[in-house]
């Protein structure tokens, strides 16, 4: 008997496994990957549009060569022939995917690095030819009493038609004394703030003289089809100089495609965003940049570079005002970047009294333990689990997700995204399945699964799993099940979160009841439910109500650093104080990590 084919669909996280010879689209709708598909595979449409990342399958056909440009397939038309691993491009996937970009704000008096001024020039004659430059430069002295000392070149470039076009009455984008750009009067100046997650992005178009957010978006990191976690692109970067580029092209089209995106809700161009400020972990931080990662993926696991850096936007190939700028706050060590450096800025946690723990949970977790004024800081490989990849019904938090999971006697209750009919399991709902189970009794300690013990455990060729949704039922198209592997990936995931805390702990001498408040954040962080993560032991046994959700405050804090110059200084302040714990090395962690795998 042929073995089944695997196909990988990214970056939506979903898995098929199929049949030698299967299409692309066909084992999309086995696997809940709603593709459009407008003239129901006959290859006429053209809308099925996916890429072949890794694997073997048949070559193209005479429709594909004439309806695709080079490196696109049409999954109505591609069998698949090996394990394959595909990306699906946004425009192919009939839902979009749920991308968390909501943050508590907090204020903020407004300091910009960027400053606006409407200036009002006279004409030249014949009797007065300065030059355009010199004109501007004396406007600005006159009416503003502001001296600027250089010009940036694109900005220099359009300045002769802007000036004409507008009657020389333009609005012009100073910051330390370079004019980087001009534009037509009245316009306010808009800044963009970027989360950089190893899965998922989240931007933010901001006023940069009123403060006000005029729009925020997310989606998910193009980069993912390369690899899910920060090890697999570090490998991947590192086959060579085109690879590495590529990494880094993929995820500036991402951002220029949100910019834009965000500028449409708005009714602005994105040429007129005049700074951008990224944030993201180290690893995203110097793909981002195009900066070296080998690195990174060897012990000692050291930067290129920690302190804050800025640059001009075109030179990652940004699509915004021709002399935009763009800074990047500071890393910290190992894999603890910029990111959480925001998060802290956005928490206040390195002001906190009482002992504070604040974590940034995703497919990176960063950990931060506050007590007497010092801050300690590590970094756990939490995996890709939460988002529901490596789960054998596992999707990303997409319509039709099963998110959340009660077991009452013998039924079950759960809920999935926007209602639809349930096409797989989202993290958190995945999470809760394991807390109630291990509630009721099917789990054993070790994550074992007890046969007999409920109506729904049953045997399958990989093992025990309990099924969750019954094919049917609520329109779903296949039996959706948790299995004992589906545990192993939560124990894993979980245990490395605990052991990382628990590791903090023993640094500062602490205990974990001494804990006052423990601050989740990120975009797992902000779905899944406090009490089971507390059911798995993911975290301490606190009290509920020590547990604050608080959302993207990685988007909040680069935000915050968009619009103040003091928040830049705190930020930088902030990565200088943190003490850093390399958990690889650290001589309680495996002691610690193999008693967190065990369920409470």
């Amino acid at each position: 008997m042929t073995a089944e084919l695997t196909v990988d669909f990214e970056p939506l996280g979903r898995r098929a496994h199929i049949a030698p010879g299967t299409t692309l689209l066909e084992a999309a709708r086995q696997a809940g990957v709603g593709l459009n598909a407008v003239c129901g595979g006959a290859g006429t449409c053209g809308t099925c549009r996916v890429r072949v990342v890794a694997g073997e399958v048949s070559p193209p056909t005479e429709a594909e060569h004439e309806a695709l440009t080079e490196g696109f397939r049409l999954a109505c038309q591609t069998r698949v022939l090996s394990d394959v691993r595909v990306d699906v491009p946004p425009d192919s996937i009939t839902a979009p995917q749920r991308a968390q970009i909501e943050g508590r704000e907090r204020p903020v008096e407004l300091d910009p690095t960027m400053r606006g001024f409407d200036v009002a020039l006279t004409p030249p004659s014949l009797t007065d030819l300065r030059a355009d430059a010199t004109r501007l430069h004396d406007a600005l002295h006159q009416q503003y009493g502001i001296t600027i000392d250089r010009f940036d070149c694109a900005a220099l470039y359009q300045l002769p038609a802007l000036l004409r076009e507008n009657e020389w009455h333009v609005r012009v984008a100073i910051r330390d004394g370079e004019v980087i750009a001009v534009a037509p009067a009245g316009n306010s100046l808009l800044g963009l703030a970027v989360d950089i997650g190893t899965t998922k992005l989240a931007a933010y178009l901001v006023d940069l003289e009123s403060g006000e957010t005029l729009g925020s978006a997310g989606g998910m990191n193009p980069q993912i089809a390369y690899g899910e976690d920060v090890m697999a692109r570090i490998s991947y970067a590192m086959e060579g100089e085109a690879p590495a580029r590529e990494l880094q092209h993929v995820l500036v089209g991402g951002l220029n495609d949100l910019a834009l995106e965000l500028c449409a809700q708005a009714g602005r161009e994105s040429t007129e965003i005049v700074e951008a400020v990224l944030v993201g972990n180290t690893c995203m931080h110097h793909l981002a940049l195009g900066l070296p990662v080998a690195q990174l993926g060897l012990a000692p696991y050291v930067p290129v570079l920690t302190s804050p850096y800025d640059l001009k936007a075109r030179e990652l190939g940004l699509r915004l005002a021709p002399g935009a700028s763009v800074h990047l706050l500071p890393n910290i060590a190992g894999f603890v970047g910029a990111d959480h450096v925001a998060m802290l800025l956005a928490t206040r946690l390195h002001e906190a009294r009482e002992i504070a723990v604040g974590l940034d949970i995703g497919t990176n977790t960063e950990i931060s333990l506050a007590v007497d004024g010092r801050l300690l800081s590590c970094s756990c490989a939490s995996g890709p689990a939460f988002e529901g990849a490596h789960i054998r019904d596992g999707m990303r938090a997409a319509p039709g997700a099963v998110e959340w999971v009660r077991l009452v006697d013998e039924k079950v209750e759960y809920q999935t995204i926007d209602g639809a009919p349930p096409v797989g399991i989202c993290g958190s709902g995945v999470l809760d399945g394991v807390a109630e189970l291990r509630r009721i009794g099917v789990l054993r300690a070790n994550g074992a699964m007890r046969l007999g013990s409920h109506p729904r455990v049953r045997t399958a060729d990989s093992g025990s799993e309990f099924l969750l949704v019954p094919a049917g039922e609520r329109g779903a198209p296949r039996d959706l099940v948790i299995t004992r592997k589906d545990v192993n990936e939560i124990q894993l995931a979980k245990g490395a979160i605990r052991a990382g805390i628990e590791v903090l702990l023993s640094e500062a001498g602490l205990e974990a009841d001494q804990i006052k408040r423990v601050v989740v954040a990120g975009a797992f962080g902000t779905y899944l439910d406090v009490d089971s993560a507390l059911a798995v032991g993911m975290f301490p046994p606190l009290p509920r109500e020590r547990f604050v959700q608080v959302g993207n405050a990685a988007g909040i804090g680069a935000k915050l650093a968009l619009v103040s110059r003091h928040c830049r200084r705190v930020a930088e302040e902030i990565a200088r104080r943190v003490e850093y714990v390399e958990l690889t090395t650290h001589p309680r962690f495996v002691e610690e990590y193999t008693a967190a795998l065990m369920l409470p």
